[in-house]
């Protein structure tokens, strides 16, 4: 994320134009929500108003439904059933004539499975966690006018997965792993380690041990060498 400084200069259009927008925060990690809420959630200066937090789906569902947010910013990978999962119970509120419901994804996770998901599910974009606190703020504000909103390498993804007419085909071994499972995998695919993984995702390293070994279980492989080539045949890096 930006600096403060940063955000207030952009934001400071937002108030001057007379925009308001009324955002739920759906992450599972507290200290993000927090840094979050600092970075965008000074209404008099960006016209951002949060009306809501939760950190798993049950939460997200009923914050949402209580509040009835324009926009609500959503991680991917929530306890629960994931974003995927909110999306799915939400769909009556995104389909509402009067008062729409819409859903930006903000997640750490840039792989084609969780972008295409997630859009498939009713989201009207989707950006990573490297965006900086203007660009999050513009983008709350396209999505709730009714434009699609995509970190730039990332609308290929939704581009390929919709020009095909063609249905994803099934990884019934991917589908034994949790969303968890499935991210720390791609970084381990990727040669992080395990400090380093643990920091990007916000949870111990003991943590990153036991879904590595959960991951290396359920798909029958000794070693991260033998999961990064099973990775990399399934361009999961």
């Amino acid at each position: 994320m930006s600096e403060p400084t940063e955000a207030n200069g952009t934001t400071g259009d937002a108030e001057s134009a007379g925009r308001h927008v009324r955002v739920v925060l759906v992450d599972d990690h507290r200290m993000f929500r927090t840094g979050v809420q600092a970075e965008i959630g000074q209404t008099a200066q960006t016209g951002v108003e949060v009306v809501g937090e939760a950190a798993d789906v049950d939460q997200a569902v009923t914050v949402i439904t209580a509040t009835r947010p324009e926009v609500v910013l959503l991680d991917v990978h929530l306890p629960g059933g994931g974003g995927v999962e909110v999306l799915r119970r939400c769909t009556p509120l995104m389909g509402d004539a009067e008062q729409p419901v819409r859903f930006l994804a903000l997640s750490v996770s840039d792989a084609a499975e969780d972008v295409i998901g997630v859009i498939r599910g009713g989201a009207r974009g989707y950006v990573t966690k490297t965006i900086t606190g203007t660009d999050l703020v513009d983008s709350i504000f396209r999505v709730q006018e009714g434009d699609a909103v995509f970190s730039p390498r990332l609308a290929g993804f939704v581009l390929d997965a919709f020009a095909s007419t063609d249905a994803p085909p099934v990884d019934e071994d991917l589908d034994r792993l949790t969303q968890r499972e499935r991210e720390v995998l791609r970084l381990i695919a990727r040669g992080y380690a395990y400090k380093e993984i643990a920091k990007q995702l916000f949870i111990s390293v003991k943590t990153v041990e036991s879904h590595v070994s959960a991951v290396l279980r359920k798909l029958q492989l000794s070693n991260r060498h033998e999961l990064t080539r099973w990775a990399t045949a399934r361009r999961l890096v």
